[in-house]
């Protein structure tokens, strides 16, 4: 099944809200081989939405587990949604974009998508990014991790060139052997207002993951 309430990508290689949303979820969830990329979401609307933009594709629902990245001895267990899409366009997006296949590397070549920065960058905060508040400091924290060290490199580079101040820290190893980065907390609650602007136009965001993150600037707004 997919969402109705968004649009499918007249072309999944040219640059447009929709497609910048997907690959980006590709890129910061995604295992992809030469004809298939499998994304992970805890979102069903979201599932059903990138089907939706793909314009078609199975989902499959499954309980996982997952080791927090700072602390490999806790583990939480959640429903996820693995989406499949498949066909020559997967090989023809990894070729365009410079997405890693297989053990291959990637360049993750996503200036095509400057106009629809904001919609790649949704798309990278809700498949590889973490937010939260933090009781300590009254803050709103925002950080990135991934097992590819190459694409948190390129997604700093992407804030960089953000409307609104996004300055973060450095790339850290994990516990489980991945890479992290945390936007400044000064700064975190102005990017998350950012990035989902103007989402409700279109549609293209994780309902469960847009409503952390506005819980979080409620609880900083109110500390």
């Amino acid at each position: 099944m997919s969402d109705p309430d968004v649009e499918s990508a007249t072309d999944l290689l040219k640059s447009a809200p929709e497609t910048a949303y997907l690959w980006g979820h590709v890129a910061g969830s995604g295992d992809i081989e030469p004809e298939t990329a499998t994304v992970h979401t805890n979102d069903e609307t979201c599932a059903n939405r990138l089907v939706a933009v793909a314009g078609g594709g199975d989902i499959d629902q499954q309980v996982t587990e997952h080791p927090y990245a700072h602390n490999t001895s806790v583990t939480r267990t959640k429903d996820e949604y693995l989406v499949e899409i498949e066909g020559a366009v997967v090989a023809n997006a990894t070729g365009a974009f410079g997405l890693p296949v297989g053990d291959d590397a990637g360049g993750y070549r996503f200036d095509v998508f400057d106009d629809s920065r904001k919609q790649l960058l949704r798309g990278l905060l809700e498949s590889c990014g973490t937010v939260c508040f933090k009781s300590s400091s009254g803050t709103v924290g925002i950080s990135f991790v991934h097992d590819d060290r190459a694409l948190l490199e390129r997604i700093d580079r992407l804030l960089d060139s953000c409307p609104v101040d996004a300055p973060t820290g450095d790339i850290s190893e994990t516990s489980s052997g991945g890479y992290w980065f945390g936007i400044d907390d000064d700064a975190a609650g102005a990017f998350g207002t950012w990035v989902y602007d103007g989402s409700d136009e279109t549609n293209l965001f994780a309902p469960t993951r847009r409503q952390k993150l506005t819980r979080s600037l409620e609880e900083a707004e109110n500390a």
